[in-house]
């Protein structure tokens, strides 16, 4: 492999697919992901509290600077690719494997719909909560940030509660990357956050149980590790 991030994390096995993550919410959906598909995949801690996502390797690989992003040796038409952004990369895994992504257009769209909720408001509403909520935010003596932000995500949850009022998952019967991208945030939100009291959580039991569903899977519990240690 001659990519430059390999001379800063160098792959033992360059057959496989390479994953450049940390267990954050983000980052978890793609250890999950191919746990959950089976592909034969090479992990790499990437230590972002030690700015290692800002290594010149690293921006080689993405340019933007944050986790997750992989390389995979095997690509379309057997070419090498390199890809950043978690929903780009689980649509890509998804169509490399054919699973968790419908072929039917129609629900193919209604997925891609629900993923792009989870990154475009789930992710940064939960993500500005967390930090006015429990890091270096919460000591400013103006709530009103922390108040708007646990607001919108309360909001963000009933969005979903009603999803899940009739369906055990995000796209009914079947668990799709829409599922996989919202279990680390929900999980993050009133765990590592410790904002299930400030949303209201236990308000949205259809989201629980979706929740305990999703953390039961052994896929889940599997891709939640990776990069953990």
């Amino acid at each position: 492999m001659t990519h430059p991030i390999f001379a800063r994390w160098p792959a033992e096995h360059p057959d496989r697919l390479q994953l450049f993550s940390a267990p954050t919410p983000n980052g978890v959906k793609v250890g999950i992901m191919l746990e959950e598909t089976g592909i034969a995949y090479e992990p790499h801690r990437i230590d972002i509290m030690a700015n290692e996502s800002h290594d010149p390797a690293f921006l080689a690989l993405n340019p933007n600077g944050k986790i997750p992003a992989i390389y995979d040796p095997d690509g379309p038409n057997g070419t090498p690719l390199a890809l950043f952004e978690s929903g780009a990369i689980l649509i890509y895994l998804a169509d490399k494997t054919g699973q968790f992504l419908a072929p039917d257009p129609n629900a193919r769209y209604e997925t891609i719909q629900w993923l792009m909720w989870q990154m475009g408001g789930v992710g940064p509403m939960f993500g500005q909560l967390g930090f006015f909520h429990k890091f270096a935010g919460k000591d400013y003596e103006d709530k009103r940030p922390r108040d708007r932000y646990a607001a919108e995500s309360a909001r963000l949850l009933g969005v979903l509660d009603a999803r899940l009022a009739e369906r055990a998952w995000v796209m009914g019967d079947d668990y799709s990357i829409a599922d996989i991208s919202l279990l680390g945030w929900i999980r993050n939100l009133i765990g590592f956050y410790e904002a299930r009291d400030i949303v209201g959580f236990d308000r949205f039991a259809h989201v629980q149980r979706w929740l305990d569903a999703g953390l039961a899977r052994p896929g889940v519990q599997r891709g939640l590790a990776v990069t953990a240690a």
